[in-house]
Order: structure tokens, then sequence, then C-alpha cells
């Protein structure tokens, strides 16, 4: 199973260790578009800061990021699965993870990011800001940049089981599964039971639970349908959602 989720907008700081080291990242078939964009990037940022600013889409109260984003190549290193914050992964708590669950979550876990395309949790990076939206001066917008990086290196990743994207739709533009893959590719959407809509915190929190549910459990569900058995068996209520591969997940409440 590959899952495929969405960074924090918000993270961690990158803290005292050792600083980035590109070629150590997952998927090295990505190497040459990081590059492309780790480069831009950083000069942006460092020749001129309100430029930088604008096109990252900063607030003047996030001014200090474009200085996080100059000194990407120095500042210290972490795992991927510290650096990203928020609801989600709050919810996901992978530090808390057993040794059979942690080790699961390495091998299953992608995080999409318009700095560094996707990378495993266990990939050290640098607390950076750049997201899938942004439209940067050469090389435009990152989801368009990734697409082709993409398409020729996820599909082995996938492997022949299930591919659960549980991105946003920024993220979801830099690579969308295709063909057999797309067949065994689930969506998940949660809805609060009583209205039957979507509200961003049940829908963010309740995915993270999810993700670790499954790691938990070691199920391996080798399509959608064999999804909604998994997680029908770890409790949750489950509905079709209306189209191919899409699942809704009800809740109550979150606690």
């Amino acid at each position: 199973m590959l899952v495929l989720l969405p960074p924090s907008e918000g993270k961690a700081s990158s803290g005292r260790g050792a600083p980035l080291k590109p070629e150590s990242l997952s998927l090295p078939g990505l190497a040459e578009a990081r590059a492309a964009v780790l480069d831009e990037l950083v000069e942006l940022c460092a020749a001129d800061e309100e430029k930088a600013r604008e096109v990252l889409g900063l607030s003047e109260g996030l001014r200090g990021e474009v200085g996080k984003n100059v000194e990407l190549r120095t500042a210290g290193a972490r795992p991927a699965g510290e650096i990203y914050t928020g609801v989600l992964y709050d919810a996901l708590d992978l530090a808390t993870l057993d040794a059979g669950a942690r080790k699961r979550a390495g091998r299953s876990l992608l995080v999409f990011s318009g700095l560094w395309g996707a990378v495993r949790v266990t990939d050290r990076i640098p607390s950076y800001r750049c997201s899938m939206g942004v439209k940067l001066p050469g090389l435009g917008a990152l989801g368009a940049h990734w697409r082709g990086a993409m398409a020729s290196v996820l599909p082995a990743e996938a492997g022949d089981g299930l591919v659960l994207d549980l991105r946003s739709a920024a993220y979801a533009s830099a690579w969308k599964p295709k063909g057999e893959l797309a067949a065994r590719t689930a969506t998940v959407r949660v809805l609060h039971a009583p209205t039957r809509k979507v509200v961003s915190h049940f829908n963010k929190a309740t995915k993270g639970r999810i993700v670790r549910s499954l790691l938990e459990s070691g199920a391996e569900p080798a399509s959608p349908a064999e999804l909604a058995e998994a997680l029908r068996d770890l409790r949750y209520v489950v509905e079709d959602g209306g189209r191919a591969g899409a699942l809704d997940v009800l809740v109550d409440e979150i606690h």
C-alpha cells in the first residue's frame, strides 16, 4: 500500500542536525527536478525578500519564512515526519507508533511537497516554505513542473498494491494515477455524519487517524473495496463515495 499525503503549511524548526544531503532523499528519479526548485527558491529568497514574499504568498507576519528558505542548504535537517506538523500529523502521531508500525510508515507514506516533489517520512529535510500552488518566476507553476518527473517515478513506487490518495487538490495536481493504477487508487472524504457535510478539521484529523489505524493494524488492502472492509474492521463507518475508488467516512465528533 502506498499512502499519498499532503504536507503541512506550518512546519517544525529544522533543529541542530546535519544539513540536507539531497542525494540521500528517496525517489532519486526526482533529483533533477528537486535541484531546479531548490536553486531557484534559494536564489529568489536571497535576492529580494519582498518579491519572494509575494511569489510565496506570505503575509507580513510570515516574513521570516523567506529567510528560512535562504538557509535551506545549511540549516539542520530532521526526518520529514518530524518537520510536518498540523492537524493531520498530530492525529497520525508518528512518534508514538510501535516499531512495526513505524517501519510500515517509512515504507508506505509519501508526503508531497512543492519543493521536494515527494519524500518519505524518514527522509531528512530542513524546514521550508514553498507550497505546490507557488508559481516561481523561472520554473513556473510547481504542479506542472513536477508532473513529468512524477509520472516517470511514482508508478513503480506504487507496485501492485493499493494507492490511498489523501492529498489536497493542489498536491494532487502534481501526479494523477492513470490506467490500471487508477483502478486501484482510493480517495477518502470525511463527512460529519449528522449533516453529511465536509468539515476541514474533521477531514484532516480523521485522515490522520485512518492512516495511523492502518499502520497499527498491518492491513494491506489491495483495492478500494478491500480498504473499505479494512476500515470497517477498524470500526470506521464507511459508505460508497459515488465515484470509482471514492469512499466516505462518517464521523460524529472529533475526540
